[in-house]
């Protein structure tokens, strides 16, 4: 699914090439039937805020929100294990899980495989509902961070509030 695709974009480091390709992104956003309206207005919020700012800001930004503070992790088991030993088997166990369904593109990245962009990477691969499915496994940690975000006014917090809201058992059931 796309949505997850773009997601994940919009949750790594920004880049120039992010700011190339926001006008594609926020058509997408605007057109798709993807997303419910709830979602789009999220989105095209967090993009308001994001244009209000230059790549050095958003790239600071970024860093102060991620890189400094360990509530924040976007590495999902450290939110469950923070450096505990136990943590090790978890992300053995996701990487094998990523190389069950061939997902490459994991396996040569350089980045954990509990990474929130690399988790949403892999969900962009499956199907709708076993994407959910997937991403249900981790919606209380999805709940951990969206609450910590929003504690902080982080605008990564929406997003991470869309993906804690696809995370639910309950969307399959009602689709």
């Amino acid at each position: 699914m796309k949505i997850y695709k773009i997601l994940s974009v919009l949750l790594q480091y920004p880049e120039q090439e992010l700011i190339d390709n926001l006008a594609e992104i926020k058509q997408w956003v605007s057109d798709t039937s993807e997303i419910d309206e709830n979602e789009r207005t999220l989105l095209q919020a967090y993009f308001q805020q994001m244009e209000a700012k230059s790549l050095i800001e958003l790239q600071a930004e970024y860093v102060n929100t991620f890189d400094m503070n360990a509530e924040h992790s976007l590495h999902l088991t450290h939110h469950l294990f923070g450096d505990d030993k136990n943590r090790g088997p978890a992300l053995i166990d996701l990487g094998e899980l990523y190389k069950d369904y061939g997902v490459e593109v994991i396996e040569s990245a350089n980045e954990l495989p509990d990474y929130l962009p690399l988790v949403l990477e892999f969900a962009a691969y499956l199907d709708g509902s076993e994407s959910t499915v997937f991403l249900s496994d981790a919606k209380k940690v999805f709940g951990v961070l969206m609450d910590n975000l929003k504690k902080a006014a982080s605008p990564y917090a929406d997003l991470v509030s869309i993906i804690a809201g696809r995370a639910s058992l309950a969307r399959i059931e009602a689709a």
